[in-house]
C-alpha cells in the first residue's frame, strides 16, 4: 500500500498546531501533551474517508445553455481510506481497506507504527468513531505504544486530515466515475502523499 515513510527527526517538545490553542479541550490536549511528551515521539492527525465508485457532484462547468452530465454505469462499490499526517513534518501516511471497522482501524494503528517502528509514543488525534474507541482498538493501541487524544466532537475543521479529504474528493473525485474501485482508491492515495509539505499543511 503507498504510504509515506518516517523521516526520523527526533523531537524533545511536542509541536503545537495552531488550531490547538483555543477553548478548554483544546488547552487540555496542549497540557497531556507537555506533561507526557519524551524525545522521539511523534504528533499525528488521522482519520478516514469513504470513496464510493458513484461520484461526489459538485459544481461545474458546462456550454453555455446545457447541462453539464456526468457518465455513470450504476455500479457503486467502495473503498476506505486511512489517513494521518505528521503535524509536525506533513508526512502522510495512508492505508486502503474495505470498510471503516474496528478491525480495519486495527490494521491501521498496525501500519502506523510499522512506518514509525524507531519513534517513541504516536500520540494520534482522533475522533470518537466506534472503530476507534472499540476495547479491541485501545488493546492494541496500547500494546503498540500509540495514545489517542480524542478531539472534541463535530469539529471537522480540528482534523488537518479531514480538510485533506474534503480536497480529495473536490479535485480527485468529484463529477467523473472511475473504471472501477481499486484504481479510484490508488489515484486517490497518490494524490494525498504526492502533496509537498506545504501544499499538506
Amino acid at each position: 500500500m503507498p504510504s509515506s515513510t518516517y523521516s526520523g527527526v527526533v523531537c524533545s517538545s511536542p509541536p503545537e498546531p495552531r488550531f490547538l490553542r483555543k477553548s478548554p479541550e483544546k488547552g487540555a490536549i496542549i497540557r497531556r501533551l507537555r506533561a507526557d511528551w519524551h524525545a522521539g515521539d511523534v504528533l499525528l492527525c488521522c482519520d478516514w474517508t469513504l470513496l464510493r465508485l458513484f461520484p461526489p457532484l459538485r459544481a461545474t462547468w458546462a456550454r453555455k445553455g446545457t447541462q453539464a452530465t456526468v457518465p455513470i454505469t450504476g455500479a457503486n462499490a467502495k473503498r476506505v481510506l486511512f489517513g494521518a499526517i505528521n503535524l509536525r513534518t506533513a508526512h502522510r501516511v495512508v492505508l486502503i481497506r474495505p470498510r471503516a471497522g474496528a478491525a480495519d482501524a486495527q490494521a491501521f494503528l498496525r501500519e502506523l507504527r510499522r512506518r514509525y517502528r524507531t519513534a517513541g509514543t504516536i500520540w494520534l488525534l482522533a475522533d470518537r468513531a466506534s472503530a476507534h474507541t472499540a476495547v479491541r482498538t485501545q488493546m492494541l493501541a496500547a500494546a503498540l505504544g500509540i495514545r489517542f487524544l480524542w478531539l472534541p466532537k463535530q469539529a471537522p475543521e480540528l482534523n488537518a486530515m479531514d480538510q485533506l479529504w474534503r480536497e480529495l474528493k473536490r479535485l480527485v473525485a468529484a463529477n467523473r466515475q472511475a473504471t472501477s474501485a481499486d484504481p479510484l482508491a490508488s489515484n486517490a492515495a497518490g494524490w494525498v502523499l504526492g502533496l509537498t509539505p506545504r501544499q499538506a499543511c
